[in-house]
């Protein structure tokens, strides 16, 4: 296993300049074409020098699959992980205009099982390119993040699910009796898109069901928190969740 980013690695990304590091890890990853249920969808696949390393599921914003969540497949393979960030939306698809955004996670919203069967493709996709899958964890931001708890009440068996200040709303009809593996909640205090209440049912959801979990908040950081570059960007809390995600796949 690599040795931790050190914060100024961290903080130097916000500002977008581990050119160096970005430029040598990119030669290593690649885009990967696929199919699910007969679509075409097109995800990115990297790898570390390790052989057999641990893979992680990325899944990705209401944006879809870009630059960001590259960049942070990128760090997690200087870590000695292995990672397929999933395209959820489709080939191609990577919407800019809200309502895009919108349309598109709302389809999925209303289709649960389509979006598990997409997070099943990708991991079905990463084991064939080699991918050790034995020990997947899965992990998202925003939307990925109530993607991410969706795969976790499925049932899916994988060693963890942790979500960066994602949807935590449970739909009816559904709960976490199915869900193996360990829950990481990372959550910022000021999130108005997705209140304390939410963060305080899903802990209450979470223990009925005798599901393990851990579930974390940053004072004043608001929904988005760690997209670097946007107007909702805390440094402080990205650092910390950051690090506390790498010390969570040591210990799981």
């Amino acid at each position: 296993m690599k040795s931790r980013l050190a914060a100024g690695a961290v903080i130097a990304l916000a500002s977008i300049s581990t050119t160096l590091s970005t430029a040598a890890w990119a030669e290593q990853g690649r885009d990967v074409e696929y199919k699910v249920n007969g679509e075409n969808y097109e995800g990115y696949y990297i790898t570390p020098a390790e052989k057999d390393a641990p893979l992680i599921l990325l899944i990705h914003d209401w944006d879809g699959l870009t630059d960001y969540e590259v960049k942070r497949a990128q760090m997690l393979a200087e870590e000695g992980y292995a990672v397929f960030a999933a395209d959820l939306f489709g080939a191609g698809v990577r919407p800019t205009e809200m309502k895009d955004k919108r349309q598109h996670t709302g389809e999925l919203y209303k289709d649960r099982q389509k979006m598990r069967d997409l997070m099943e493709g990708a991991i079905t996709m990463a084991d064939s390119l080699g991918a050790n899958t034995d020990n997947t964890v899965a992990m998202g931001y925003c939307f990925g993040g109530a993607a991410v708890l969706e795969l976790a009440r499925s049932g899916a068996d994988m060693k963890g699910f942790v979500t960066f200040h994602g949807g935590l709303k449970t739909p009816d009809g559904q709960d976490y009796t199915k869900s193996k593996g360990n829950i990481l909640v990372l959550h910022g205090a000021a999130d108005a898109a997705i209140p304390m209440a939410d963060f305080a049912g899903l802990s209450q959801e979470l223990e009925q069901a005798g599901v393990s979990n851990e579930m974390i908040v940053y004072s004043g950081a608001p929904h988005a928190f760690t997209v670097y570059g946007s107007n909702n960007y805390r440094q402080d809390a990205d650092y910390k969740s950051w690090q506390r995600f790498l010390t969570y796949l040591d210990e799981i």
